[in-house]
């Protein structure tokens, strides 16, 4: 849903503190009064919004859509020589709150979606913020990096050995902006990222301005998605989702990177969560199965409206 019949598009950017935040609004041209927003939060960290536009189809009903990027990638304000310890969680937290205070759609209240990285950013927003937030869908997302990584670490037995060596080699050696390196992981990535081919313009957009400035990504996370070494290898939000009182829908690829044991501490400890799983997609449901991917969120949002 674009700029159609249906829906009209703007952008702007809001002031937070020193910098600026990016953002999105999709207004349907026919609106409906119960039907609340709904904000998506991208991934990555660092993987501007494109990927997600075609989560606008959950505006379809009526629903106006947000999308925005954090600041460090995509449209807002970007900060290559900021210090390691610049990029926290708490950061996005802020960014998120100081978004929501600002836009007058959402007083009322509105529906919070995250997406891989943004599903961990999410539940964190929740809980030092929960006033407001209606329902809570998180997309492919764990509960914790080291069970993150101890699912995608088994995901990699699962590729030809010379696949892993090449991968191991470079890793042990510093090595990991080499094409060889690249063209390793992009195996990984057509299996558990993105199963399309080819991929999709918009999720092309998001890897494209990563490459360009790579700094929250590589601090945060590392190298690969597979390789932590970043300053989220030890977050874990598993022993606080007992106090998220907000309705939950889990959604995830059955051949998901975020594999069953990193999503289901969301799903056995939130005290209203469901899940679904998608048959045949992996990390991107909303890519390689967008027409379920709609039905499923749009009737959770639908609920909880």
């Amino acid at each position: 849903m674009g700029d159609t019949e249906t829906a009209r598009v703007e952008s702007t950017t809001i002031g937070f503190g020193s910098y600026e935040t990016w953002l999105r609004i999709t207004r349907p041209t026919d609106p409906r009064p119960d039907r609340l927003p709904l904000v998506v939060v991208h991934g990555g960290p660092g993987m501007a919004h494109n990927y997600c536009l075609p989560m606008t189809a959950l505006g379809e009903d009526g629903r106006l859509v947000v999308h925005y990027d954090q600041v460090g990638c995509g449209l807002s304000t970007h900060l290559p020589d900021a210090p390691a310890d610049f990029w926290t969680v708490e950061l996005f937290v802020a960014e998120l709150r100081n978004l929501v205070q600002r836009l007058d759609v959402l007083q009322a209240g509105f529906h919070l979606l995250g997406q891989s990285w943004g599903g961990m950013l999410a539940p964190e927003y929740v809980l030092a913020h929960p006033t407001g937030v209606r329902s809570l869908t998180l997309a492919d997302s764990p509960a914790s990096m080291p069970l993150w990584a101890q699912g995608t670490n088994e995901l990699l037995q699962g590729l030809p050995s010379q696949t892993r060596a090449v991968i191991e080699r470079h890793e042990t050696a510093g090595t990991t902006d080499s094409d060889e390196y690249l063209a390793a992981v992009d195996e990984f990535y057509r299996r558990h990222l993105c199963r399309l081919d080819p991929w999709p313009a918009d999720m092309m957009d998001s890897f494209a301005q990563m490459e360009q400035d790579p700094t929250v990504y590589h601090t945060m996370i590392g190298p690969s998605e597979f390789t932590i070494t970043g300053t989220l290898g030890d977050w874990s939000v598993v022993e606080r989702l007992e106090c998220i009182e907000v309705p939950t829908l889990m959604v995830a690829g059955e051949h998901d990177e975020a594999r069953p044991a990193a999503w289901a501490p969301f799903v056995e400890r939130i005290p209203d969560a469901r899940q679904h799983v998608f048959a045949g997609a992996s990390h991107t449901p909303h890519l390689e199965t967008p027409e379920e991917f709609t039905r499923v969120v749009g009737e959770f949002l639908r609920q909880h409206d």
